[in-house]
């Protein structure tokens, strides 16, 4: 109906991919390296189910099994051809699948590549199948596989910054708020918040497995089962639970699974979660590290690459900046997949392959991201002692214990009083003999202001 292409012999893949491949030259990107196994693994349990059924010829089911073999093994890779963004709910991936895996079977029963009496891509590989139950199965599979270890890295983030919370748990600093002043806190106190939001995500993360482990496979077309027989359909989700090792449940309503995405935006929506709390943590690094003479410069960051063609001696904090484009791209990403799962219209959502790009993308981001945070960056920081004491010394916050005993308006003015006369707080307090010598130095001490409680009463 559409024409004849001419396909080169090398190819094994067939003239619906061709196509795909000229009319879906837009990112450059080819489909993601899991979402092609995950295709793959999805057509092996098929195959094995449809034999199972008695539907597929056994010498058809292992030639298509040791096709998909050869995919997995990533033998294939250089096959998979159509963009990661393309029309047609994923269709080209589907196909671009059943071609090579047809091409590779008829290969491997001592045929030639295009000779489809012998394996054919629609009627033997995608057997009981349609891309509307192949692919969004196959996009949930590898998405699993995907946040798993981003999940173990958020735990490996969460006891880096423990360390340093028990390394740094004696430094004494100034607490900010809206950037100003604020009440004494330890170091380590700021990295055991870190740690809190981190943990938080991780367990977030780790539990978001669980919402994409329902699939329509079997559903075929809408989730009805059109052309798929129920032993098939059964079959299908318990091989595949079999080859994945992922507890894969088949949805008991799999009309909804086809046409409702909105796991995707829930994962999406804790990615871009955790992409907040990164990115709060990298920009309070760089304000913590700033000068190294000028700014806070209560920490000092590992040193990366330099960071001026014109400037000797500058040094940035890269990492954390790159830290800071990886959340500002998720959460870009976030509202894409948004977009796209609220599009669909009715029976299907045919913006699956452009959810799936962006979700794939923010693990990979995460993944790779938090690696080079945790090893170039949070093992390496230290602190600079003497600045957070002479910052702390030089501060008004030491003024706010004080209202417990001398009251708001009069520690106001105290602190106003040191600002104008550029004093410190216990000289003024002695001067003014407010209180006595030995009780200010229980008021006073900074260790105590870091804890519960009115500084320098007891119970």
């Amino acid at each position: 109906m559409l024409g004849e292409k001419e396909i080169e012999d090398s190819s094994y893949y067939g003239v619906h991919t061709q196509r795909a491949m000229e009319n879906f030259n837009i990112s450059g990107k080819p489909m993601h390296c899991e979402l092609i196994r995950a295709l793959a693994i999805v057509k092996k349990a098929a195959a094995m189910a449809n034999g199972e059924a008695g539907l597929l010829e056994e010498r058809l089911e292992r030639a298509i099994c040791a096709a998909c073999n050869d995919v997995l093994s990533g033998r294939l890779d250089n096959q998979f051809v159509v963009d990661c963004m393309q029309g047609g709910a994923g269709t080209s991936a589907n196909m671009n699948m059943n071609e090579v895996l047809a091409n590779r079977a008829i290969e491997l029963l001592g045929g030639s590549k295009g000779d489809y009496s012998v394996v054919h891509p629609l009627d033997h590989v995608n057997m009981s199948q349609s891309t509307n139950d192949v692919f969004p199965t196959a996009v949930r599979i590898a998405a699993i596989r995907l946040l798993s270890p981003v999940s173990g890295l958020f735990a490996e983030l969460q006891t880096a910054l423990q360390q340093k919370e028990e390394e740094f748990a004696t430094v004494l600093k100034v607490g900010r708020t809206q950037l100003q002043d604020a009440v004494p806190v330890t170091l380590g106190q700021e990295f055991g918040a870190w740690a809190q939001a981190v943990a938080r995500d991780r367990w977030r993360l780790y539990k978001a497995e669980e919402r994409l482990r329902q699939i329509n496979l079997g559903g075929t077309a809408v989730g009805t089962g059109l052309n798929a027989e129920r032993k098939y359909i059964f079959s299908a989700a318990e091989k595949l639970r079999a080859l994945t090792g992922i507890g894969l449940a088949r949805a008991e309503y799999m009309m909804d699974i086809t046409q409702n995405n909105d796991v995707f935006v829930e994962v999406s929506g804790l990615l871009k979660a955790a992409a907040v709390n990164l990115s709060k943590i990298a920009s309070d690094l760089r304000l913590l590290s700033s000068g190294p003479r000028a700014g806070i410069g209560e920490i000092r960051l590992p040193e990366a690459q330099a960071g001026s063609s014109i400037m000797p001696g500058k040094v940035n904090p890269v990492i954390p900046e790159a830290v800071n484009q990886i959340a500002f791209q998720i959460m870009g990403n976030d509202l894409a997949i948004t977009l796209a799962a609220q599009s669909g219209q009715l029976e299907l959502n045919a913006f699956l392959p452009v959810i799936a790009r962006n979700l794939f993308e923010m693990l990979d981001l995460l993944r790779n991201g938090i690696r080079i945070f945790i090893d170039k960056c949070i093992k390496g920081i230290e602190a600079d002692t003497a600045r957070c004491s002479l910052l702390l010394e030089g501060s008004l916050s030491l003024a706010t214990a004080l209202s417990g005993y001398i009251g708001y308006e009069k520690a106001t003015l105290v602190a106003k009083r040191c600002a104008v006369e550029n004093r410190g707080v216990r000289e003024l307090i002695m001067e003014e003999r407010l209180i006595e010598e030995e009780k200010l130095d229980l008021i006073l001490s900074a260790y105590g202001m870091t804890k519960p409680g009115i500084p320098g009463k007891k119970g």
